[in-house]
Order: structure tokens, then C-alpha cells, then sequence
């Protein structure tokens, strides 16, 4: 399924499932931007959120309440204030950001910790695909250590914000794991 179609599918459903995902990352990991590409916005002129961004989404039978928090240093300490109630979340990785790989790794094992987001499905967005020296999911996944995440469904999906390359493909996870839990 394309982006286009996945827009299209974005029309009010009354009978929606209502989902809450909350969208984390290290800032400039291109969190805002799928947010953007996934509303069918601008993605040129993306700033650095400071405080959060929400954005529904109709996906099928689902409709999908974005929840995307700022990822400077200064704002992660105050995630933990957005993690109730939360249904899904979606880690987003700078793939071309191997120096900061150990700090998105120790985040991401942080949240995963947290009792609010137990047994809270996972899906890592491989972000910024398309840059040469982007590092693959396979490589990612060893680094965030996601084949020892056993308490929850997960999966890595590679993407490009910027062009909406592999949204439409997370977002149809997201949709498969949010219709299993009814």
C-alpha cells in the first residue's frame, strides 16, 4: 500500500478504535516529519518541537492518536508524563547517527522499562534511509538490542520521513497490532 492510498484511507470513521501511540526519539531523529508525511503537510519546513505535537490519523477501523514529544535532552525527563493510556509506541532512529546510537539505545531500554508501557507493542522507524551513511535495520536492531525485547510484539521498519518511503508499511503494523488486542 502507498502513501497515497494510506491518505486516502485518513477520512473520519465515527466507529473508530481510538489508539493512542506516543512517537519518541532523540531529537532530529525525524519524528515531527513522519507526523507531517503522514498528514499529507509540508516536510520542508520542519522545526525542532519543544513541547509536542498531536495529530489523528484514520487508519482502517482505527484512529490513531500521534503523540509525538520533543527529544532534546532537556524535554526526555518529562516522557514519562505522556506515558498512560498509551496503546502503541513508535521509537523513531536517525539511521545515519551512529555516534548517538549507545545514547538512543539506553532511551529506548529506559522506556521500555517503565511499568506504564508494559507489554506496549513497539515499532522502531528506521528513519532517514536514503542517506549514504545511514547504518541498516538489521545493524540498528543490534545496536537497540531488540531481539532480547521478549514481553512485547515489536518490529523495525526502515523509512524516509522526508519522502514517506516505509510509513505506509509501519503504519499497516501498527493497524494489524491495534486490531489483535481487541
Amino acid at each position: 500500500m502507498g502513501l497515497l492510498s494510506l491518505l486516502q484511507k485518513l477520512k473520519k470513521d465515527p466507529d473508530a478504535k481510538e489508539v493512542r501511540v506516543l512517537v519518541l526519539g532523540l531529537d532530529n531523529s525525524g519524528k515531527t516529519t513522519v507526523l507531517k508525511q503522514l498528514g499529507g503537510e509540508d516536510v520542508d519546513s520542519v522545526t525542532p518541537t519543544q513541547g509536542f505535537n498531536v495529530k489523528s490519523l484514520q487508519q482502517s477501523n482505527c484512529r490513531l492518536n500521534m503523540w509525538d514529544i520533543g527529544g532534546q535532552k532537556t524535554i526526555r525527563a518529562y516522557w514519562r508524563n505522556y506515558l498512560d493510556r498509551t496503546d502503541l509506541l513508535i521509537f523513531v532512529v536517525d539511521s545515519s547517527d551512529q555516534i548517538r546510537m549507545e545514547e538512543t539505545s539506553t532511551e529506548l531500554k529506559q522506556l521500555l522499562n517503565e511499568e506504564k508501557l508494559s507489554g506496549v507493542p513497539l515499532l522502531v522507524l528506521a528513519n532517514k534511509q536514503d542517506l549514504l551513511n545511514a547504518i541498516s535495520p538489521e545493524e540498528i536492531s543490534e545496536e537497540l538490542n531488540l531481539a532480547n525485547i521478549t514481553d512485547r510484539p515489536w518490529t523495525i521498519q526502515p523509512c524516509n520521513a522526508r519522502d514517506g518511503m516505509g510509513l505506509a508499511d509501519g503504519i499497516a503494523w501498527v493497524t494489524k497490532q491495534m486490531n489483535a488486542s481487541d
